[in-house]
């Protein structure tokens, strides 16, 4: 079956030979919520990483990597996150008290606020997703989720860098 630039691609979440394609199906609904949190995120003036770095600091006194390695946020990306977060009075670097070499990032008050409001507008989003599943079925659906997270996707591949080819033009 070919398909035509004017067609929608198919969305039925199987691979040629008719198995499930479990990329693909985890993929769009990642993207798909990962919009959704974003849109309502937006009217906080915050990303879904910011909030992320704001809930898992607020249960701890983390280092920046560490809070990093928790939301998945790679180092650079994390730097400009926490930047962005002390810009806005929401969070802040301070020494640790256990080891005054390291720094962590503090949840200011308005931070704290400001996640309380996130997390009521991700629960509803939640809430809404996962109201369109059967009851019957949520239950299994996020303990089968949580299995993939906490065993065999617990960690992520290394990928070595991607290989670049120079690109010769012509005359």
């Amino acid at each position: 079956m070919t398909t035509s630039h004017n067609e929608a691609p198919a969305r039925d979440g199987l691979m040629p030979d008719g198995a499930p394609d479990v990329m693909f199906l985890l993929s769009w609904v990642n993207h798909a919520l990962a919009l959704e949190n974003a849109a309502g995120l937006s009217e906080l003036g915050i990303s879904t990483r910011a909030y992320c770095v704001l809930y898992k600091g607020m249960t701890g006194e983390f280092t920046q990597s560490q809070l990093g390695d928790m939301c998945g946020i790679d180092k650079t990306t994390m730097v400009v996150t926490v930047d962005e977060l002390e810009r806005l009075g929401l969070a802040e670097r301070r020494l640790s008290r256990t080891d005054r070499r390291a720094r962590i990032v503090g949840v200011t008050p308005a931070g704290e606020e400001v996640a309380a409001q996130a997390t009521t507008i991700v629960q509803r989003i939640q809430d809404e997703v996962l109201s369109t599943v059967p009851a019957r079925d949520r239950a299994a659906f996020i303990r089968v989720l949580s299995q993939l997270v906490e065993g065999r996707l617990s960690t992520f591949v290394q990928c070595g860098p991607q290989v670049r080819r120079r690109v010769v033009k012509a005359g």
